[in-house]
């Protein structure tokens, strides 16, 4: 295991407590939750926008952790 599959090991797990959280409607007042959204929205944020809307459901962390899958996939 090289440095970049810890690096993807690692932000998908930020990815996955992200929509934990967004479940668990953490808001702005939590630091945690402000410290995970800073990391993950600014990449979440252009997929979203790229996507259209399916009912409410944002897709765009399955998006990027597949993205990521396929990235460590060509490594």
């Amino acid at each position: 295991m090289n440095l970049l599959d810890v690096l993807i090991d690692a932000y998908s797990v930020v990815i996955l407590l992200a929509v934990v959280m967004s479940w668990l409607r953490q808001g702005s007042g939590n630091p945690f939750a402000r410290f995970v959204y800073s990391l993950t929205e600014p990449v979440l944020e252009p997929i979203r926008r790229m996507l259209p809307e399916i009912g409410g459901l944002d897709l765009s962390p399955m998006v990027l952790l597949l993205v990521l899958r396929a990235i460590r996939g060509l490594i």
